[in-house]
């Protein structure tokens, strides 16, 4: 009897997964038989296809960068930052991209929103840009800054802080590419915030200055503004730009509402193999101006009196670089030799006058083709104007040497 009761226990512990998978099974057939015809009644441009892959992406690039500076007064480590460039892919025709930028700064982590945008392809040769966006205006700005793309450890003159070169700012653009006849051809055309007058009355030292990327706008009016990139060679080696920005820039319900600014520029890139010299050869260049309507700003030494000026500034660089890229060394493949001279100058007469220029020459060693060592050595001349003593500041050459690394990734 007791045989008779193990054995029946010993079928049972056998039997029994196995019932169960069973009754499992038939359930799961009467669910799927169940969704089967649920999904019958979906209308058919609405059911899925699990042949199609998900549209979604995401991508992390970015580059950093960091180095040592040696002038008569320092010898310091500078420029550690990181710049994650976030970017998503919501589908085939939109797409979000953003740069933040992670710096140490007088002793302080720094962070700073670069910019933030949106972009929604309309045709083959149109996108439609919104949010915060690298202002289309010259090369260097929207194309050169970055550190492992940049010659050099340093911007051109006119180009960073106090500079006249807009940076970014919050707007819309529609941007693309198109053929006129044979040449190629890209275009921009956007409408933005746009800079911020100084007017004195904070800082009268300041009257009469452009700031860019400050938020919000100081009044109800926009700049509009164009760039255009000719192609005239098949090869691509040659881009010429044109770039113009107009727009109020005085804030509302002051006397300087109606006071305007307008921007304009050329710029160039040629990039070419050179058989001869086994080399690549890289030039840049542009030029660009900030003219402001001439009004009073405060005197700085009395605010109850006022002055005026032409306010016109300029900035201009033009820089070259040889890469012997076709050599048979393989050490001598990776060098760069490039250099680079620019120039900037305020109004005559303005407190912030300034008149200089500043030349770099450098030596690149490239690891690979996103990663990069920079040896180069900068001189800046001139100085800028004391108005409030009278007496002009001190001028004359301004050197330093910089080792610096960059990476893109």
């Amino acid at each position: 009897m007791k045989k008779l009761i193990y054995r029946l226990g010993l079928l049972l512990f056998v039997v029994s997964p196995v019932w169960l998978r069973a009754q499992d099974a038939d359930q799961s057939l009467q669910v799927q038989s169940t969704l089967d015809q649920q999904l019958a009644q979906v209308p058919q441009e609405l059911q899925p296809d699990d042949n199609k892959p998900g549209l979604s992406r995401f991508l992390l690039r970015g580059y950093a960068h960091s180095g040592l500076e040696v002038t008569d007064e320092e010898f310091s480590f500078v420029g550690g930052s990181f710049n994650p460039i976030l970017v998503f892919r919501q589908s085939d025709r939109l797409l979000f991209e953003s740069e933040l930028e992670f710096e140490f700064e007088d002793g302080e982590l720094e962070i700073g929103l670069e910019y933030a945008d949106m972009s929604y392809i309309l045709t083959k040769g149109l996108t439609l840009r919104v949010g915060k966006f690298l202002t289309p205006f010259g090369k260097f700005i929207p194309d050169l800054h970055p550190a492992w793309i940049n010659k050099f450890p340093t911007k051109p003159l006119g180009a960073g802080h106090d500079g006249i070169l807009p940076t970014a700012d919050i707007g819309a653009e529609l941007r693309g590419g198109a053929y006129l006849g044979n040449m190629k051809t890209n275009y921009s055309f956007y409408v933005v915030n746009g800079p911020q007058l100084n007017d004195g009355s904070v800082d009268a030292e300041e009257g009469g200055m452009l700031h860019y990327g400050l938020f919000p706008d100081n009044s109800k009016q926009k700049s509009f503004g164009t760039r255009i990139g000719i192609f005239p060679f098949s090869n691509s080696s040659l881009e010429l730009g044109f770039s113009a920005q107009t727009g109020k820039v005085g804030a509302k319900e002051t006397k300087y509402e109606d006071v305007g600014a307008t921007l304009y520029g050329v710029d160039l890139s040629f990039v070419k193999n050179v058989t001869g010299l086994s080399s690549v050869i890289d030039l840049k260049g542009q030029y660009a101006v900030a003219q402001v309507d001439d009004v009073e700003y405060p005197e700085p030494e009395n605010p109850t009196e006022t002055h005026t000026f032409d306010n016109k500034s300029t900035a201009w660089f033009a820089q070259l670089s040889i890469r012997p890229a076709f050599v048979d060394s393989k050490l001598i493949q990776n060098l760069e030799l490039a250099g680079r001279y620019s120039s900037f100058k305020t109004p005559e007469g303005a407190p912030w006058e300034v008149d200089q220029s500043q030349f770099e020459i450098g030596l690149n060693y490239w690891i690979d083709w996103r990663t990069v060592f920079k040896f180069s050595y900068r001189a800046i001349s001139g100085g800028e104007e004391d108005h409030h003593g009278g007496e002009e500041a001190e001028e004359g050459m301004t050197n330093a040497f910089f080792i610096h690394w960059a990476i893109g990734f």
